[in-house]
């Protein structure tokens, strides 16, 4: 597995396949590389690069986190797939393909799938005292109680969050629960960082689905909205898991535009 060295040492962990020009793939909250579906549906018409953000999989993680370090790592990533690439991000990794792409200029095109931008719905509130708990719970070493709390805040019903702590797989999520500060720093104050997408240059796409909640879906039009000649679509049925059969064709059909 290829690995690159990040502006501040930090190793990336990276894996890239396919013919065509190059895509990189961003993932959200508690995911690392999980884009394999899609990227198997892209590989047919682009190189695709997926990484694992700092702190989670096989990359490493370097004291104190700074958003700034986070772009870096992205900008590595496409000086690695020859210095231009068109970007996709999913959930908290849409918000850092925004504001990476004001800062990269290598960025060719963009799309963002549900941003969880939640202020936009009026859960600014709810975003800032989700954002003060989160940071106590880390800084106690309560790993399982953040993830739980991270899940609640998606959504996530309190019976199925108790089940799934139940689970083995539960230890994989609180190893990496340290970078759910992370994807709280890149939402920021839980708006759209307008100054920033009033930069972004490049053509973007900014998905939502139509089965997905309607805080998430204003959110993305939020986005759309701030993004200058940015493209909205619905994707109907599709929720904040979308399927990579939706996504890919759509995705295709921009970057190749």
């Amino acid at each position: 597995m290829p690995v690159l060295t990040s502006v501040d040492g930090t190793r990336i962990a990276y894996e890239y396949g396919g013919a065509g020009p190059a895509l990189v793939l961003v993932d959200g909250a508690l995911c690392h590389r999980s884009a394999r579906p899609l990227a198997a549906l892209l590989e047919r018409d682009f190189t695709v690069y997926a990484y694992d953000r700092r702190g989670r999989g096989d990359s490493g993680d370097t004291p104190p986190y700074a958003l700034d370090r986070e772009v870096e790592d992205l900008r590595a990533v496409v000086a690695a797939a020859g210095g231009r690439a068109a970007v996709h991000g999913t959930s908290s990794g849409a918000a850092l393909v925004l504001r990476s792409a004001a800062a990269e200029p290598g960025i060719t095109r963009i799309s963002l799938y549900e941003p969880p931008f939640v202020a936009e719905a009026g859960l600014a509130a709810e975003a800032k005292e989700y954002s003060a708990r989160l940071h106590e719970l880390l800084a106690a070493g309560r790993r399982g109680d953040a993830v739980a709390l991270f899940m609640a805040h998606a959504g996530v019903p309190a019976q199925a969050v108790a089940g799934m702590r139940a689970q083995p797989h539960w230890q994989a999520f609180e190893a990496i629960a340290p970078t759910l500060g992370y994807d709280d720093a890149v939402l920021a104050d839980g708006f759209v960082p307008r100054d920033l997408a009033r930069r972004v240059g490049v053509p973007a796409l900014v998905l939502a689905g139509g089965a997905s909640p309607p805080v998430l879906q204003q959110a993305a039009r939020a986005a759309a909205e701030a993004l200058p000649g940015a493209v909205h679509r619905v994707l109907e049925g599709q929720t904040h898991d979308v399927a990579a059969e939706a996504l890919a064709p759509v995705l295709a059909e921009f970057f190749l535009g």
